[in-house]
């Protein structure tokens, strides 16, 4: 797909789009540069010699040009590129319009500093300025809620971007690959693939939960594509993240012949997501895979970073692989047909990203599950972006992605205690809980952040406690063998505000601590 960038002049779709590019590994483009290639002079001179529908004549078929020649690049357009309205529709059908804005005080400003001469705003700029806003107001208001851009750096323009448009590119492994997050995006699960030169054929895992929901349709999409895809289906649940399970993959795989040409996908929660992908990673050496997650805990933590693995009986992922995915393809349509249950346990990993990094997403999350699909996917992409700056900073565990383990070591052995009867989601709630008053009593936290926290887990219906029934020495136990000891010493990622983690803190008595 492409990338238009509109909206007035200054409000920085130039530097924004070159960024943006940059980003995402496309081709930027400036609409006006272009333009005047073509013509062979500046657009000052074609406005004051030829006029400006002559202009707007050379815009129309130099963007046409641009978007046929190379249909996945990002474009910064003029600031009255698509009152044309043919230029709209050509623009919308390569992909989405971003639309920037800024105050006029803003706008002024950057123009007045800028060399590059406008000329609609050429004279007397605060004047045309309000003049061009007031006669686009209608036009810009239609192209949807805008980007503001006053006082946000160009990298964090280019942030708010790609949570607008559900793209991300994570790079620092062993491969740089795509994250989507569009509705209705799961149909298009082929054309995705053949853009990217994947031609299969395709070993198609699912639980036997997933396989008569969404696996027909994948079929479908695939064999639309040109891909034949073998159907490889498995027992639901983390009690069965095995390694039993993992041969049962295998075993697919032997069957369907895939070989290091076929392409695996997995179509799943996080558990399908984790053992398609540790199959994929130790089958001949590995083989390349595609993870598309269907569950919300899965489209914002599971599915990203790479890490795949199963479980042992002594602990959760102790054996696994970093193999990262080829492409990750979120739906959040298909979230319609989760339980309120697996909303919540995923809801609880989605605040976790707003307490390590980003007040907003927290905010957004306090306030309930939102029931629009445009809110939901905005949701999802904001988890989404905090994960992806993480794990590209630090792809392989060794410092700052240690934050993402906030509520986990607590966490995981409650899980563990509870014979896995407590959702993933509902156990990361109670151990952010349990670790935030880990970090009041250290002097980390802020004084009160864990009643804070609680109060609006409540709100949502996350647990806060661990249940009475659990018993200490188990939770204890199993939290000793999580794998994010060293020696025998257990460090902990802890909150010390809202949109600020510590890592790799060693509490001495974290046993006696902990308010069972």
């Amino acid at each position: 797909m492409s990338i238009c960038l509109y909206g007035p002049s200054g409000t920085g779709k130039t530097t924004v789009g070159r960024l943006l590019a940059q980003q995402l590994n496309m081709t930027w483009f400036d609409l006006d540069v272009e333009i005047e290639k073509e013509a062979g002079q500046s657009i000052e001179t074609m406005f004051r010699i030829l006029g400006e529908p002559v202009f707007r004549e050379l815009e129309s078929a130099t963007l046409d040009q641009l978007l046929k020649a190379d249909p996945s690049s990002v474009i910064s357009l003029g600031g009255g590129a698509l009152l044309n309205n043919q230029n709209r529709l050509l623009a919308e059908s390569y992909g989405p319009v971003v639309l920037l804005s800024a105050s006029i005080d803003t706008l002024v400003a950057r123009l007045t500093a800028d060399t590059v001469v406008r000329p609609l705003v050429k004279e007397d700029p605060r004047q045309r300025l309000t003049d061009l806003l007031v006669r686009r107001s209608e036009h810009y208001a239609s192209i949807g809620k805008p980007v503001v851009t006053d006082h946000l750096t160009p990298e964090e323009i280019v942030h708010e971007i790609q949570i607008r448009i559900g793209k991300f590119q994570v790079h620092g492994m062993d491969k740089t690959y795509d994250i989507l997050v569009q509705p209705g995006i799961l149909n298009h699960l082929g054309k995705s693939l053949k853009e990217r030169g994947i031609h299969g054929p395709a070993a198609l895992v699912c639980d036997q939960n997933i396989e008569p929901l969404y696996a027909d349709r994948v079929k479908e999409s695939l064999r639309s594509a040109g891909i034949e895809a073998t159907k490889i289906v498995i027992a639901a649940g983390e009690e069965n993240k095995t390694i039993q399970t993992v041969s049962v993959i295998w075993e697919g795989f032997l069957s369907a012949g895939v070989e290091r040409g076929s392409v695996v996908i997995a179509l799943g929660g996080g558990v399908t997501g984790d053992l398609t992908g540790f199959a994929a990673a130790t089958y001949l050496r590995g083989v390349p895979w595609v993870n598309v997650p269907t569950s919300l805990l899965a489209m914002v933590d599971s599915s990203l970073g790479g890490k795949t693995g199963a479980d042992l009986p002594q602990g959760k992922n102790l054996i696994g692989a970093f193999h990262a995915p080829l492409l990750v393809l979120s739906d959040p349509e298909v979230l319609s047909t989760l339980p309120p249950s697996e909303l919540h346990s995923g809801l609880a990993e989605t605040i976790k990203h707003g307490i390590i990094a980003d007040q907003t997403l927290y905010d957004q999350c306090a306030a309930g599950w939102p029931q629009n699909i445009n809110d939901i996917t905005e949701l999802i992409s904001r988890a989404i972006a905090v994960k992806v700056e993480i794990i590209t900073a630090d792809p392989y565990e060794k410092g700052l992605r240690q934050s993402l383990n906030l509520g986990h070591t607590i966490g995981h052995g409650v899980e563990k205690a509870s014979n896995y009867q407590l959702s993933h989601g509902e156990c990361v709630a109670i151990g952010m809980i349990a670790e935030a008053r880990l970090a009041e009593s250290i002097n980390i936290a802020d004084s009160g952040l864990s009643e804070k926290l609680a109060e609006d887990f409540t709100k949502i219906g996350l647990p806060t406690k661990i249940p009475a029934e659990l018993d200490r020495h188990e939770i204890i136990n199993a939290t000793l063998l999580d794998k994010k000891r060293s020696g025998k010493q257990i460090h902990f990622a802890l909150p010390q505000r809202i949109g600020k983690v510590q890592i790799g803190l060693v509490v001495e008595d974290w046993q006696n601590r902990i308010i069972w």
